[in-house]
C-alpha cells in the first residue's frame, strides 16, 4: 500500500467520527441479517436448533420425548382379547383332539346333537312326518307295543304294502289275516290317529276291518269286544260315515263300542308305524315329566320277572294269534304311563 492511501493521524476527527458510525451500523445489520446472526442463520436461537440444548442420555431432546409420547398414543397395540394365528390355530387343535376338559365336553355334545339332526332328516325323508318316531305312553298296545317304546311311523300312503287296498296305505286285520299280513305281533296295520276334537295326544292302535257309512258292522264284530245285543245297542252302529274300526291290542273293547272315537276317517290317520324300538320313548316321557327313572328300572324288572314265570310254565303268546286271541295280560306285570302330552299317546 502506498502512503499516500494510508490514513494518517491527519485525518480529520470528524471523518473518523462517521467511519466509527457506518460500522455500527453494519455490525447492527451483520448481527441481524448476517450469516453469523442469532435470528435469521442457521446457528440462530429463533429458527434453529439450539446447540446448548441438553439431551438426555438416549440422544433424545425433550422436543422430540414430547412428540414421540404422542405418537406412541397412535400405534395399533395388541389387546389380549385378540389371539394371534398361532393361538388360534392350538385353539382349533384343542377342540378337535382334548381329551377331557370343556373343549371335549362342548365337542361331544355339539357332535350329539349333530348326529341326532342327520338322524332324524334321514328318518324324515324316508317317513315323510314329522316327527318321523312317536313315544308310546300307555299299555293298551301291549304286548306288542310296550310303555317307553320308540315307534317310527312313515306318512299315509308310503311304502304302502300290496295288501294294502286304500289310498293310506293302511292293511286291515281281515286283510292282513288273508294276504298273511303281520305287523307287531299280529295281522294288520297299527295306525296313528287324532279324532277332531280331541286335544290330547293321539291314538296308535290297531285297524281291524273297515266300514261304509251306514252299514251294520255288528255282524262283522267279534262279541268279545262289545257287550250290545244289536247294531241298536252298539255305539257307532250303523256307522256314521265310512271309516276303520280300531283296537288296542290289549283293549276289551273297540275304540267305536267305548265311545272312545267313531269310525276312523282316512283324514284322521296321521301316520303307520313301521317298527318300534324299546325304551327310547322313555327319553321323551322323563322330559316331558310323564314318567320317571323309577319308571324304566320297574319296566325292566316286571319284564325280567313275566320272561321267567312263562319259561317256568311253559306259557307265553302264540305268534300266530290274533288280538281276539290275546290272555288278558296280568297288569301288575305291565307298567303304564297315564296322560297326554307326549309325541302320541296309547289311547287306554
Amino acid at each position: 500500500m502506498d502512503e499516500e492511501d494510508r490514513p494518517g493521524p491527519e485525518t480529520d476527527p470528524a471523518e473518523r467520527a462517521d467511519v466509527s458510525d457506518v460500522s455500527d451500523v453494519d455490525g447492527v445489520d451483520s448481527a441481524t441479517n448476517g450469516p453469523d446472526s442469532e435470528a435469521n442463520g442457521p446457528d440462530s436461537g429463533a429458527n434453529g436448533p439450539d446447540v446448548s440444548e441438553s439431551l438426555d442420555p438416549s440422544g433424545t431432546s425433550e422436543e422430540d420425548r414430547f412428540h414421540g409420547d404422542d405418537n406412541r398414543g397412535e400405534r395399533p397395540i395388541r389387546t389380549a382379547v385378540e389371539p394371534s394365528a398361532e393361538e388360534t390355530e392350538s385353539l382349533v387343535y384343542r377342540f378337535r383332539h382334548d381329551k377331557e376338559g370343556a373343549l371335549m365336553w362342548i365337542r361331544e355334545m355339539l357332535s350329539s346333537v349333530a348326529i341326532v339332526l342327520v338322524i332324524g332328516l334321514l328318518l324324515f325323508g324316508i317317513s315323510g312326518v314329522w316327527p318321523p318316531m312317536v313315544a308310546v305312553e300307555s299299555g293298551s298296545m301291549e304286548p306288542n307295543m310296550k310303555v317307553g317304546d320308540l315307534v317310527f311311523v312313515t306318512e299315509p300312503g308310503r311304502l304302502a304294502p300290496d295288501a294294502a287296498t286304500n289310498d293310506v296305505g293302511v292293511v286291515t286285520y281281515e286283510e292282513g289275516r288273508r294276504a298273511d299280513y303281520r305287523t307287531f305281533g299280529s295281522y294288520g296295520s297299527v295306525v296313528i290317529y287324532r279324532p277332531p276334537g280331541r286335544t290330547a295326544s293321539p291314538i296308535i292302535h290297531r285297524a281291524m276291518f273297515h266300514v261304509e257309512e251306514g252299514e251294520n258292522w255288528y255282524d262283522r264284530a267279534d262279541e268279545e269286544y262289545h257287550n250290545a245285543a244289536g247294531c241298536a245297542e252298539l255305539r257307532n252302529c250303523p256307522a256314521p260315515h265310512s271309516g276303520f274300526v280300531t283296537l288296542g291290542d290289549n283293549n276289551g273293547a273297540y275304540d267305536q263300542a267305548n265311545g272312545l272315537a267313531a269310525p276312523v276317517k282316512a283324514e284322521w290317520v296321521t301316520g303307520v308305524a313301521r317298527v318300534r324300538v324299546p325304551y327310547l320313548g322313555y327319553v321323551r316321557l322323563i322330559a316331558s315329566g310323564q314318567a320317571e327313572l323309577g319308571d324304566v328300572l320297574g319296566t325292566t324288572v316286571a319284564a325280567d320277572h313275566v320272561a321267567v314265570d312263562g319259561l317256568e310254565r311253559g306259557g307265553g303268546h302264540d305268534e300266530t294269534q290274533g288280538p281276539d286271541e290275546l290272555d288278558e295280560p296280568d297288569a301288575s306285570g305291565w307298567p303304564t304311563v297315564s296322560g297326554g302330552g307326549s309325541l302320541a299317546s296309547v289311547a287306554p
